[in-house]
C-alpha cells in the first residue's frame, strides 16, 4: 500500500518505507522529517558498484536531486542496461544497519523489490498520531519457525495418484498456507518416498517451457501413485522464494542475457531465498523423520538433514528438458549444484 510503519530496536527507531511503493507525497514527508538513507542489499549493491560496508546490506546516501524515479533506479534494475545509472553512489560506513536489514526483510517478506527508504527517528512518539503501525525489529530478524497448525485434511483422487489426502497447514505467525498430499497410508516408521515442491504458478498451472516444474511436480506424483505412497509437500515459495512478480522481475532481465542466478542477485536477492525448514516442520507434523527425497539438489538435502530429517536416499528427477530451458537448467548444475 506503500503505507510507512515504524521499526523500533535496540539501535532506536526509525520510519521504514518500501521503496517500490514510495510516492512523491510519502517521499516528501519523509524528508521533510530529516534526511532517509535508502537501504539496498548488499548482492544489489554490487551490481551498482556501490560500497556496502555492512556486508549484506548498503545505505545509499539520498543526493539532493533524488526522487522516486531516482529512487526506483536504483531499486529495480529493469533498465540497468538501457539508463546505467550515473554514479558514484555514496553509502554510509558509520553507525549501526540493524534497523535497515529489517527493512529490507520487511520489503521481501511482501514479496517487493528488497529496497527501502529508512529514516531514523530521535522521537518516534512524535508519529503517534499518524497511526502508524511499530514493528519490532527483533520480530523481523531470523527467528525460530513459527508453529504450524493442521487445518483440515480431505481425500482428492488425483490423476495421477488417486488414493490421495490434502492437507491444509497454516502457520501461527499469519504467513503464506502450504499443502501436503499424503499418498496412500505411509508408514511412519520407514522412509517416505518425498518431495519438498515449490509452487511454481507457471510451470506447475501454465504449462510454462522455461522451467522444469510442472514436468517434475507430475513426475513425483506419478512414481507415488505407482509406489502406492509418498509425501508431496507443496510450498508457497515462488520463484525460490521471492515471490512471483519479482520472478517476472528476474525472466525479463534473463531476456536481457543474465542467466537466473545473476537476475536474481541484480534483483538483489540471494541465489535462493526459501525456507526449508517449513519443509522439515510439516514432515515431522506428518509424523515422518525419515525420508527419500526426490530432489536433484544435494544441498536440499543438507538442508533438510540440517534441520533433523533423516534423507536415506536421493531419488533423482530428471524430466522437462526443452529447448527454452536447456541454458536455465545448466546453470543450475554449474551454479547451484543442480545433478542433471
Amino acid at each position: 500500500m506503500g503505507v510507512p510503519v515504524v521499526l523500533e530496536g535496540a539501535a532506536g527507531a526509525a520510519l521504514v518505507l518500501a521503496a517500490e511503493t514510495l510516492g512523491p507525497a510519502r517521499l516528501a514527508a519523509a524528508q521533510a522529517l530529516g534526511r532517509p538513507v535508502l537501504a539496498i542489499t548488499g548482492r544489489r549493491a554490487a551490481t551498482l558498484k556501490a560500497r556496502a560496508y555492512d556486508g549484506d546490506v548498503a545505505r545509499v546516501v539520498l543526493p539532493a536531486e533524488a526522487d522516486t524515479a531516482w529512487i526506483a533506479a536504483v531499486a529495480d534494475p529493469a533498465d540497468d542496461l538501457s539508463a546505467p545509472m550515473k554514479g558514484p553512489l555514496r553509502t554510509e560506513r558509520e553507525g549501526d544497519a540493524t534497523l535497515h536489514r529489517a527493512a529490507i526483510r520487511l520489503a521481501k517478506a511482501a514479496r517487493l523489490l528488497p529496497a527501502a527508504l529508512v529514516l531514523p527517528l530521535a522521537d518516534p512518539a512524535a508519529l503517534a498520531a499518524e497511526g502508524l503501525t511499530t514493528v519490532s525489529a527483533a520480530a523481523v530478524a531470523p527467528h525460530e519457525l513459527s508453529p504450524f497448525d493442521e487445518i483440515v485434511a480431505a481425500r482428492v483422487p488425483l490423476e495421477l495418484a488417486e488414493a490421495s489426502r490434502l492437507h491444509i497447514f497454516r502457520p501461527d505467525d499469519g504467513a503464506e498456507e502450504h499443502y501436503a498430499i499424503e499418498i496412500g497410508a505411509p508408514d511412519r516408521a520407514k522412509p517416505v518416498l518425498s518431495r519438498l515442491h515449490s509452487a511454481c504458478f507457471t510451470g506447475d498451472l501454465l504449462g510454462s517451457l522455461k522451467c522444469d516444474c510442472g514436468p517434475q511436480l507430475r513426475a513425483a506424483l506419478g512414481q507415488m501413485g505407482r509406489e502406492g505412497e509418498g509425501i508431496l509437500l507443496y510450498l508457497n515459495q515462488e520463484g525460490r522464494g521471492i515471490g512471483l512478480a519479482n520472478k517476472m522481475r528476474a525472466y525479463s532481465l534473463q531476456d536481457q542475457g543474465f542467466d537466473t542466478v545473476e537476475a536474481n542477485h541484480r534483483l538483489g536477492f540471494e541465489d535462493d531465498e526459501r525456507d526449508f525448514r517449513i519443509g522439515a516442520a510439516l514432515l515431522r507434523e506428518l509424523g515422518f523423520g525419515r525420508v527419500r527425497l526426490m530432489t536433484n539438489n544435494p544441498a536440499k538435502v543438507a538442508r533438510l538433514e540440517s534441520c533433523g530429517i533423516a534423507v536415506t536416499e536421493r531419488v533423482p528427477l530428471k524430466v522437462g528438458e526443452t529447448r527454452f530451458n536447456h541454458h536455465y537448467l545448466a546453470t543450475k548444475a554449474k551454479k547451484s549444484g543442480h545433478l542433471l
